[in-house]
């Protein structure tokens, strides 16, 4: 057995955080020990022949960095491994990564159901772009089993899901959802964003597909963006075809950045948990705060679903404060640690007003079905020191 047939039998076996690390780094003949960044648009070839094989899919290999290029490649083999699906490709954007998916495996005249606790431009998507080119879809609250399966109709080709929600911190049962999808014979797509495979794997409890914004948690430090869709090759190939055609491709720098981040994805999942968990606890005992909404509190209506599906509950809170939108933009203002930016993911804790940025393009009747309220307030936990954080929060409860 080869070296490299060697090492990737121990990584068979590996754990999580070794994938992290070790994973699609195949050395060069210069020995490098990080993974090399391949910065260039294309590759030559020896020959005519060559070029038309490569061109032609005869021999696999290297032809033009939007759709193969060996750091995007790497990134690509890392992710499907954290996330246990035989194929990952990389896209533009978390949003490529969706609209990719959906391009490539629907048609004028599919049915998609959507949850309709989804981040806002997903929701423009589906219901806007996707209708233009003859894609139905209906909303339908996210943990209700049964609004899904009435919404299935034989046109109906995927589920598509987030949990938990943005913002709102909705969990939904990927295990139930995963057995209706089988029974009626329909993809289920998740949008692991929130959670990534360090706390939850969509794959094992039975989705087809999970999509990513490799923008949030798997850089981790708000530096590039990209997305990725993870899952069977079968899928995955229609997805690669549509990137190579159309052209939504990560660059292989940001590949090079996500390929850091993965490294140390686990720990910071883990920190990023903990502080969220604490702040969730302080903040519901504030005056001020009507309702805190985070699926590691107790009270939360899927506690023991999150519990049970989930290693931990990620960074991603929100809540809402006595008062109206006016009150909401007065205690965000007064903060002065946590960044005024609608990203998420970042080590810097990030604070902002849902209603009016990340969900300010969908319509009022979309954000009360969502439970976006003009009160409420979406905290992206960072890695700062907790006590901080809490003074921060208490600047902002002062302002109202």
């Amino acid at each position: 057995m080869s070296e490299q047939a060697e090492r990737a039998a121990a990584l068979a076996e590996a754990q999580l955080d070794t994938l992290a690390i070790r994973t699609g780094h195949q050395r060069t003949p210069e020995g490098e020990h990080s993974e090399p960044l391949f910065l260039t648009s294309s590759f030559v070839f020896d020959s005519a022949a060559h070029a038309a094989a490569r061109f032609g899919g005869e021999e696999d290999g290297n032809v033009y960095s939007r759709y193969t290029n060996p750091t995007v490649r790497a990134f690509e083999e890392r992710l499907a491994a954290l996330e246990g699906g035989e194929q990952a490709v990389a896209t533009a954007s978390g949003m490529a990564a969706i609209l990719s998916t959906c391009m490539a495996l629907l048609s004028s005249g599919d049915h998609a159901v959507c949850s309709q606790s989804v981040f806002g431009t997903t929701n423009v998507v589906f219901g806007r772009y996707l209708a233009k080119f003859g894609v139905d879809t209906t909303f339908v609250p996210l943990t209700d089993i049964d609004a899904w399966a009435a919404a299935i109709t034989p046109k109906t080709r995927l589920l598509f899901l987030e949990t938990p929600s943005n913002p709102m911190n909705e969990v939904a049962d990927i295990a139930a959802l995963a057995m209706l999808a089988r029974e009626r014979g329909v993809l289920l797509v998740v949008d692991n964003c929130f959670c990534t495979p360090a706390l939850q794997k969509p794959l094992a409890l039975g989705a087809d597909i999970v999509i990513h914004s490799a923008t949030k948690y798997l850089d981790g430090q708000g530096r590039c963006l990209g997305g990725a869709a993870v899952g069977r090759s079968a899928e995955m190939n229609e997805v690669l075809a549509f990137i190579r055609s159309c052209g939504p491709s990560m660059s292989p720098f940001n590949a090079w950045v996500f390929l850091k981040g993965l490294e140390t994805l686990r720990l910071r999942m883990d920190a990023h948990s903990s502080n969220a968990l604490a702040l969730a606890r302080w903040l519901r005992e504030q005056d001020g705060v009507e309702r805190v909404h985070y699926a590691g509190l107790e009270e939360h209506p899927q506690h023991a679903l999150a519990a049970r599906q989930q290693r931990g509950f990620g960074g991603v809170l929100a809540f809402s404060v006595r008062g109206d939108r006016a009150a909401a933009w007065r205690f965000i203002d007064a903060t002065r640690i946590c960044s005024i930016t609608a990203n998420l993911g970042d080590v810097k804790t990030t604070i902002v007003h849902p209603a009016t940025t990340t969900h300010g393009r969908v319509s009022d009747e979309v954000r009360a079905r969502a439970g976006i309220t003009d009160n409420l307030i979406r905290v992206a936990v960072g890695l700062e020191d907790i006590d901080d954080l809490k003074a921060d929060m208490a600047r902002g409860l002062s302002a109202l």
